[in-house]
């Protein structure tokens, strides 16, 4: 296996991976080419103590030492000044591996330390202004320090698959913030505050023990993609729903009005023509859509993740009917792709929007407070 060698970037990395190494010595290496040397992957071996030698490559931008069984970080590292990315997955770290000067590497931009043994996250994390991207999934925590704030450039918060039971309002604070992971925890609950979030793009919340979301939530308009499955709020909601579709004379009556169906009172029971009588007309202007008694929306729960599509309700003309590429007076329940449905619909059909005038309006708002 060719160790050290060129990427398409032009990067001098030196990969050292897999080769059941207990401890790394790079004397042998040639001063021109430890100074070249930007990349260097230590995965899958034998390694219980940071490796000093690693120190003597001063050019390193990216360090990949996951999947050994290292529980401290001696104070040398803090010599790889140049160091942009460190990645120490599946591990023995804890807040207290770290030196205390750690939080001077000013350059890191990216730290990934998922599946390793942190109980909360080290002060130190919370001194680099620089970071963009946070990873500690998998780990044991229990909260998020309200400190989290003081980190303005971070994009992507990743602290899925820990014990955290909530959010500190502080985390609003991170303005830059696009993707929010914090699934598989214990939170019940998502502080209003997240709303100024508004660059965030993905936020994903599934297997919580949520059973609201408050309405600021809806304000979060750049939203792409929001997951809830397996949270209270979402399981009751599928659970008690009632899929009650339009009856036959609500559809019949819908066909004849939006259709123009000539027809004469004489032609029809008293009852069923008065029930006619009663349609109101779509408000959307570029509906031609009439309904009864229903008036509801139609609303599709998706997992983002890509689990399931099931369409919960009928898409009917309703006072509440604004999209403005009109709507189908008739009812559908087909599903459809991701791309097939606007962003403003994905956002709510997750958040299961308030329902006015309408046989569902109960299930739907147990989502809101």
């Amino acid at each position: 296996m060719e160790v050290l060698h060129t990427n398409n970037e032009g990067n001098q990395v030196l990969n050292l991976s897999r080769l059941h190494l207990f401890e790394l010595n790079l004397d042998q290496i040639e001063d021109g080419q430890r100074n070249r040397v930007q990349r260097l992957y230590l995965t899958y071996n034998s390694i219980a103590f940071f490796p000093s030698s690693v120190c003597l490559l001063p050019n390193l931008e990216y360090l990949d030492i996951s999947n050994n069984a290292i529980s401290v970080l001696s104070d040398d590292i803090t010599r790889l000044t140049n160091l942009k990315t460190f990645v120490a997955k599946n591990n023995n770290l804890d807040e207290t591996s770290f030196p205390k000067f750690f939080g001077s590497m000013q350059n890191l931009q990216t730290l990934n330390f998922s599946g390793n043994r942190f109980r909360e996250i080290p002060v130190q994390f919370l001194k680099l202004s620089r970071l963009q991207s946070l990873s500690l999934g998998g780990n044991r925590l229990k909260g998020i320090p309200a400190e989290i704030e003081h980190l303005t450039r971070l994009e992507m918060l990743y602290l899925g698959g820990n014990m955290i039971s909530s959010i500190p309002p502080e985390l609003a604070n991170l303005g830059q913030l696009r993707c929010l992971v914090l699934c598989d925890n214990c939170i019940q609950s998502v502080p209003p505050q997240l709303s100024r979030l508004h660059s965030l793009l993905s936020l994903s919340l599934h297997n919580n023990l949520l059973k609201f979301l408050p309405r600021e939530i809806l304000s979060l308009v750049h939203l792409q993609e929001l997951s809830l499955r397996g949270n209270p709020l979402v399981v009751r909601f599928v659970k008690d729903m009632t899929y009650n579709p339009p009856s036959l004379l609500e559809l019949a009556g819908r066909t004849i009005k939006s259709r123009n169906v000539l027809y004469l009172p004489s032609d029809l029971p008293a009852s069923l023509s008065h029930y006619l009588d009663t349609a109101s007309k779509c408000p959307n202007p570029k509906c031609a859509g009439v309904y009864f008694d229903s008036c509801v929306r139609h609303i599709k729960f998706v997992d983002f993740c890509g689990k399931f599509r099931l369409p919960l309700m009928d898409y009917l003309c309703s006072p509440e009917c604004t999209s403005p590429c009109g709507c189908n007076p008739q009812s559908h329940g087909e599903s459809e792709g991701e791309g097939d449905v606007p962003a403003t619909r994905l956002q709510r059909v997750l958040l299961g929007s308030p329902l006015s005038c309408n046989r569902f309006g109960e299930a739907g708002l147990g989502l809101l407070t």
